[in-house]
């Protein structure tokens, strides 16, 4: 304990902080485990190749590296940021090659590594986090340059634009308000601001005109038609009408709905799981929709782990799941408002931004608020990629905690 205390300024490390973590990564080794006990996806295989088993070895491997990063001044780590993010484009690069990238799921993102599979996206976005803070930590003066602001636009669009060719959708537009975020923090000009907030407003509402109503052979680029179907799901879109057509024949109309209740049947199951939680839920491991698979035994411990947690635990488990995060993300404002430096403060936002949008992406489409993006639940999700980067994400707002001049 003394070499410990040597290393590392215990008496500065936000314990509210570890106490958040550690019972979310409580709840995620409890509700991967049930909603996988039984699953005969995994009937047949080892102890060592379990969800619940890998999950925990993801936290100590994750833990690990948030240990070692608190081990240096974050102004030390942050020099390093530009090759770090270089490095992470050249991996981005790399997955998207046939033969390097590993297909999964009509998307090439993974590396196989053999005993698991390596998505460098997730690494990527805490890369772009660190390079951002770093480019943005500059005298304040400087942000009025317009070139310059367009610069660290740049920093964010090139993980962007390859995270979106894998395909991976939601993971990409995750990139997008976090850096937004991080320049409002840095004090880039309120003008400036507004007109990139309109700017996204208005791409994002032709994106979505060209993809409902641009007929198909007069698209250049073409949304893969998995994501589409999300989407039409989200909005509610008559795959009859939009599939079928005018002149349909009964066959077809029967077609396009059947293709319609298949694409809606994840979320609909995933909405009967929370709804059917109550008060104090069903029991851990009694969850009926999680226990006879109507929730899909492929999804269930990962992008749907909040349905078995909220059909299990009931209004109170998921409550107090949301308070963990909600404790995170103010510990994570608290320290950006305390710090004195623009690094801590860009960077400790950056993490917070990051980590509140992935929740509310991930809740809000177990409830339907929002499309499904297969974006993790970060901590709770089973994944190694997910858990290792999520934690070092928060490994590096304890360090501007542990090393930060406060007010």
């Amino acid at each position: 304990m003394n070499f410990l205390t040597q290393i590392l300024p215990w008496n500065r490390v936000d314990k509210v902080l570890l106490i958040a973590l550690f019972g979310l990564m409580t709840f995620g080794l409890l509700f991967v485990y049930s909603a996988t006990y039984n699953n005969e996806l995994f009937s047949s295989s080892t102890l060592i190749k379990q969800p619940y088993f890998k999950q925990g070895i993801f936290y100590l491997a994750g833990v690990t590296i948030a240990f070692v990063l608190c081990l240096k001044d974050y102004n030390q780590i942050a020099r390093w940021a530009y090759v770090f993010y270089w490095l992470n484009i050249t991996m981005l690069t790399l997955v998207l090659i046939p033969g390097i990238g590993s297909m999964r799921y009509g998307a090439r993102r993974w590396f196989d590594l053999g005993f698991t599979q390596f998505q460098p996206s997730e690494m990527a976005k805490v890369a772009f986090v660190l390079a951002l803070a770093q480019f943005l930590s500059r005298p304040r003066r400087e942000l009025s340059d317009s070139r310059v602001l367009l610069k660290g636009i740049g920093l964010a669009m090139l993980p962007f634009a390859l995270i979106l060719m894998e395909p991976d959708l939601g993971t990409s537009l995750m990139i997008l308000p976090t850096g937004l975020v991080m320049m409002y923090v840095a004090g880039a000009p309120w003008g400036f601001m507004k007109k990139l907030v309109g700017g996204a407003t208005i791409l994002t509402v032709l994106a979505l005109a060209y993809v409902f109503f641009v007929p198909n052979e007069w698209k250049p680029i073409r949304l893969p038609d998995h994501q589409k179907r999300r989407l039409m799901v989200y909005f509610g879109v008559d795959y009859a009408k939009h599939y079928a057509g005018p002149n349909a024949t009964n066959t077809e109309i029967s077609r396009a709905r059947a293709l319609q209740k298949q694409d809606s049947y994840n979320v609909v199951q995933a909405m009967i799981s929370v709804g059917s939680g109550g008060l104090t839920g069903k029991g851990w491991k009694n969850g009926i929709q999680n226990t006879y698979g109507y929730l899909p035994r492929g999804v269930a411990h990962n992008d749907f782990i909040f349905s078995v947690i909220a059909e299990e635990s009931g209004f109170i488990g998921s409550t107090a799941v949301i308070l963990l995060y909600g404790t995170i993300i103010a510990v994570g404002i608290r320290t950006a408002i305390r710090s004195r430096d623009r690094l801590g403060r860009i960077l400790a936002m950056g993490v917070v931004t990051m980590m509140f949008f992935h929740v509310f992406v991930n809740i809000g489409m177990n409830i339907r608020m929002v499309p499904v993006t297969g974006l993790p639940l970060p901590l709770l999700s089973s994944g190694g990629s997910s858990v290792i980067c999520s934690l070092a994400a928060l490994g590096l707002l304890q360090n501007i905690k542990l090393y930060q001049k406060t007010i």
